[in-house]
This record gives C-alpha cells, sequence and structure tokens, in this order.
C-alpha cells in the first residue's frame, strides 16, 4: 500500500514531513480530533492549551528582548529582570514545545528499519513506541514533579524577581504530562483506525516532492 492509498479519504488530516526545517506545510486553520467523543475534547483542549502558551511565551520573550535592548542602548539602563525572564520563559516553551511537536509528528525519528517493515508490522511497532513513550514521559513527569517539591521544601527564590524557584519549573512536569498524553490519544487513534498515524493528527508517509535520504 502506497502512502497515497494510506491517506486516501483523508484530506483534512495532515501528512508526515520528514524535513523539519520548513513551516509551509504549518497548521493554518483550527485543530480539529480525529479522536471520537471524550478523546478528541481531551485531544483540542491540550492542542489550545499548548498554542496558548506557546503564543503567549513567544510574544513575551520578543517583547522582554527588544525592551531590553532599547533600555541597554537608548535609556543606557537595563531591565534588571529580564535575564530571568527569559529564562522562566524559554523552559515554558521548550517543555510547552515538546508536546506541540509530538502532536504534529515534528520529533525526529530514526525510521530506516521502520520504513523497510511492511505495513502490519509497522502498525504494531507504532502502537508499541507510543505507549512505551507515553510510559516514559509520565515517569518523567512524575520525577519532575518530585523535583519542584524538593525545590519548594529549599525555599530558594530568584535574586532579581525574588519569586520562588520552583514556580518557575512547573512547566516541566506539565510538558512531560501533556506529551505522556499526546503519545497515549497516538496509541489509542492507531488503534481504532485502519491508517498509521504519527499522531492523533499526522499519518505516516512523505510527501510527493520529498526525497528521503
Amino acid at each position: 500500500m502506497t502512502d497515497k492509498d494510506a491517506g486516501g479519504g483523508h484530506d483534512s488530516q495532515l501528512q508526515s514531513q520528514t524535513d523539519t526545517t520548513g513551516l509551509d506545510d504549518a497548521p493554518t486553520g483550527p485543530y480539529t480530533s480525529n479522536l471520537p467523543g471524550f478523546l478528541g475534547t481531551i485531544d483540542i483542549v491540550i492542542s489550545r492549551i499548548e498554542s496558548l502558551v506557546l503564543a503567549v511565551g513567544v510574544l513575551l520573550m520578543a517583547a522582554n528582548t527588544v525592551a531590553n535592548v532599547i533600555g541597554r542602548f537608548v535609556f543606557q539602563s537595563s531591565i534588571f529582570f529580564s535575564e530571568e525572564l527569559n529564562r522562566i520563559l524559554i523552559i515554558m516553551i521548550t517543555f510547552a514545545g515538546i508536546s506541540y511537536a509530538a502532536r504534529y509528528g515534528r520529533h525526529i525519528r530514526m525510521s530506516a528499519i521502520y520504513d523497510a517493515l511492511s505495513s502490519r508490522t509497522r502498525k504494531v511497532l507504532m502502537v508499541v513506541i507510543c505507549f512505551v513513550t507515553c510510559a516514559f514521559m509520565f515517569v518523567l513527569a512524575y520525577y519532575a514533579f518530585t523535583y519542584i517539591l524538593t525545590q519548594a521544601g529549599r525555599g530558594r527564590v530568584l535574586p532579581s524577581l525574588q519569586i520562588p524557584v520552583w514556580i518557575t519549573l512547573v512547566w516541566v512536569p506539565l510538558g512531560f504530562f501533556m506529551t505522556g498524553l499526546q503519545y497515549l490519544l497516538t496509541g489509542v487513534q492507531n488503534l481504532l483506525a485502519k491508517d498509521i498515524y504519527l499522531s492523533t493528527a499526522v499519518l505516516e508517509g512523505y510527501d510527493d516532492d520529498e526525497m528521503e535520504v
């Protein structure tokens, strides 16, 4: 079965891209889930949280950086908390971004052996990959949560902003947890559908004009 056959009748779904440097295939409309009922609702809620956090984080980081540069070169005075704020935003964007990347099949895959397998074997392997990755993400979320509890017990604060250090790390377990949910939903999607999904919205395959290297 060719990639075109695998994606037949799924015009609203995204197809996998191996070149992650291009943005021409980025989704432009509101996200819609392929999962039924309550699972679809969870999928959409997670998508909206990811989009909001990433948009706010990137805009705040840009505004903070520009304001700091203007303050330094125009008013000869930098914003004293600029570096700490950017550090917080980088953590937030990074760990919200791993869930977003999983949603659109953007994580790097070593698929040389996988691509050589039959469609049925790839399907089984994809389900296993999704659930195993989901388990790892939940374990990492647990350890990140315990680390935050340790930091909260130490009572450390940021020198400039004077806020507890543990607050700046909240997105670490949340990001791992949302990524785990995304892989869990992807595993369920592969169990429910005939086609092979890299995520709940992205079918396995390559674009016609793309060359695998």
